[in-house]
């Protein structure tokens, strides 16, 4: 789902009046003060795809320049015109072009407002409003160095200035980068900002007309201004910046306000942190418009201005369960992210605290290196085996990618748990979370959506249940400059930092869900299951059968308590277990079954072969059990080697080939369970 879709249903949530009309959810279409996209080009240059809105590239007076357009102008086409930093916290961004606002960007880095960069800022400012018609008035957006130009040019048109928004805003170069206060300074900037301004350093030093100065224009034209500033800021302090210039402007009679930003981690100089309002910023800027501002109250409780969350069919009936019958069997499914501490234990712990009187059965199924298809297949053993479950929290997106499983694995796995689930007891509430991880960001990052994402969403889409984006939310947070991924989440196994966001998300669904009473008549409904499935071939009857079914020729053995002899490490549930064990080629075993798919489950360590397989004496195919993981693990794989078959009896003739990858050290084939589609 594009971003804008996510901006818009925030948007419904926080109650805007235009997009929340009586008798219509979205009655943006019959509104008569919304205009309609042009068939032409609105702007020259290179059109591309920025977080879902169209922008185009282009150059004016020698620099880059771009501008986003949205879905549906306002009247008059009003603009925000940001210098600077244009990536740092896009959610305001986002809000104003769903609501119709234009976002405009010139490229000045390196001019520190100097009267150079004014004079770019002049002829940008004459394109978009003489020939591209955009408002007279704009709101220039400083974001730390942006300060300078932001100021530096409004002080010298205030007639063309409607409100200027600022964050960390350097408003004395003395301060930074000079380094001549409180401030730490930059050596390398403050020549920068000599070199283009001309001045000697004694020069620079006298020098009368920064931010701070000279304010008696914008306060003449009642410009009102607005600052978010982190009160531990040492690159740019507050008092040599910000508070100094409130105090002077408001001396002049203007209106300025200083938001202290609330939210952390900060970086280790105060200069940066999460935005934890920009519902302030979006309804300080539409202030001339009331039919645009959101309601304040319940934006502030999304401090990410988005969801990141699909309710579809809610999660009423695990609440009526818990709340009515005290008693609630919660299950969690998936690999090493559901495996490990975090999340998962942050989430029992809210359930509980939510729920004080009731008896939770926690059911932890998360198994290191597991995806949707082998979750598909143990969901029985793991986890519906211990009696009806009322909530089913379910992971696979980052070893379902990371595994390789091609999109038409992740839909057959992932409906084999939401379909079997469902059949199971269709009084249950499913969750499905799709985590992150470097090659999701950095898809997201060029405006796509990972294959993985797209397929699992078109379950939850089908079936109605809700889905978490943590890796959507994890990206823009990241791109917003809110915390990093080296420093902060670290790895696709979060930190504590980043276990503690994904609980957020989840509590934040809970909270939007649950946010009214339960009314006395609640009731338990059971969700209605699709008659056809996504895929008929998908794994919904799933199971695990023993290895002792299978018939072992000569070269096969039955190890009742298998574990490696070669010290390599293993995953609990794959060690000390039953397996039918072969390491040379040419060795035969023998599988009956009934049903639609078979497979196996292998540990596939350093020595790990080459199968081949033959099912109802069709052509042998083979499957390579060595993974990029094998050299240090015996890493339990699901493999699926035949679906979509005929129901009633199969035979699966499974050998060993006469040949192994170039990175396994040898034949073996290690089976722990038969995968049977029944």
């Amino acid at each position: 789902m594009r971003i804008r879709n996510l901006i818009l249903n925030t948007l419904l949530m926080l109650g805007l009046p235009w997009l929340t009309g009586a008798g219509s959810s979205v009655p943006i279409k019959s509104d008569p003060q919304v205009s309609q996209k042009t068939e032409k080009p609105p702007f020259p240059g290179k059109k591309s795809n920025w977080e879902g809105y169209d922008r185009y590239d282009f150059t004016v007076d020698g620099r880059e320049c771009y501008v986003v357009v949205p879905p549906r102008a306002l009247p008059g086409k009003p603009w925000i015109w940001r210098a600077r930093f244009p990536e740092w916290h896009p959610e305001p961004d986002l809000m104003l072009l769903e609501i119709g606002f234009h976002v405009a960007y010139m490229d000045v880095a390196g001019h520190y407002g100097s009267p150079e960069a004014v004079a770019h800022f002049d002829a940008f400012y004459d394109f978009l409003t003489r020939q591209r018609g955009l408002s007279k008035k704009t709101t220039p957006v400083g974001i730390s160095r942006g300060g300078l130009a932001v100021y530096n040019w409004a002080k010298k048109n205030p007639e063309k200035v409607d409100s200027i928004y600022c964050e960390s805003p350097v408003c004395d170069f003395k301060s930074w980068p000079g380094g001549k206060g409180k401030g730490i300074g930059s050596p390398e900037d403050w020549g920068g900002v000599l070199k283009a301004y001309g001045f000697t350093e004694e020069q620079a030093l006298a020098y009368r007309d920064n931010p701070i100065d000279n304010l008696e224009a914008l306060a003449r034209a009642k410009i009102p201004i607005l600052h978010v500033i982190g009160a531990n800021d040492r690159g740019v302090p507050p008092v040599e910046n910000t508070y100094l210039l409130q105090e002077r402007y408001k001396k002049l009679g203007g209106a300025m306000t200083v938001h202290v930003n609330t939210k952390g981690p900060e970086t280790l100089d105060g200069h940066h942190f999460p935005l934890d309002d920009p519902v302030l910023v979006v309804n300080f800027i539409a202030k001339d418009r009331p039919s645009l501002r959101l309601n304040e109250k319940e934006g502030a409780t999304d401090p990410y201005g988005r969801p990141y969350f699909e309710l579809r069919g809610g999660l009423e009936n695990c609440r009526v369960k818990f709340t009515k019958e005290k008693q609630g069997r919660v299950a969690f499914l998936g690999g090493s992210i559901t495996y490990n501490p975090g999340w998962r234990t942050m989430t029992m712990e809210y359930l509980q605290k939510q729920f004080p009187e009731t008896r939770f059965d926690f059911i932890s199924a998360g198994i290191p290196s597991m995806g949707s298809t082998p979750g598909a297949f143990r969901l029985q053993r793991d986890v519906l085996a211990r009696g009806p479950v009322d909530l089913l929290f379910e992971e696979a997106a980052v070893n379902d990618a990371t595994n390789e499983y091609p999109p038409v694995e992740q839909v057959r796995g992932m409906e084999g748990i939401v379909r079997q689930a469902l059949e199971a007891n269709p009084n249950m509430d499913i969750i499905l979370l799709h985590f992150v991880d470097p090659d999701k960001m950095r898809e997201y990052r060029l405006g796509k959506t990972p294959d993985v994402i797209r397929s699992h969403e078109k379950v939850a889409e089908h079936y109605q249940v809700p889905s978490i984006n943590l890796a959507l939310e994890v990206t823009h947070r990241i791109m917003a400059g809110e915390f990093t991924w080296e420093k902060d989440f670290v790895d696709l196994h979060p930190s504590p930092f980043g276990q503690r966001i994904y609980f957020s998300s989840i509590q934040r669904l809970f909270a939007d869900t649950w946010r009214k009473s339960l009314s006395n008549d609640a009731a338990i409904r059971p969700h209605q299951i699709p008659a056809a499935p996504l895929d008929s071939a998908s794994y919904y009857h799933g199971r695990l059968a023993g290895v002792d079914q299978a018939v072992l020729e000569k070269g096969w053995e039955l190890d009742s308590n298998w574990s490696p002899r070669d010290g390599k490490g293993t995953r609990e549930g794959f060690v000390h277990v039953p397996m039918v064990v072969a390491e040379h080629p040419g060795v035969v075993l023998r599988f009956k079954f009934e049903g639609t798919a078979v497979g196996v489950f292998v540990a596939a360590g350093p020595d790990a072969g080459i199968i081949a397989y033959s099912v109802d004496g069709r052509p042998y195919r083979e499957r390579d059990l060595f993974t990029q993981w094998s050299p240090g693990l015996h890493l339990p794989w699901a493999h699926v080697l035949e679906a979509g078959l005929a129901r009633g009896p199969h035979e699966l003739v499974l050998r060993i080939a006469d040949k192994r990858n170039a990175g396994s050290t040898g034949n073996a084939c290690r089976i722990a369970h038969f995968l049977v589609n029944q």
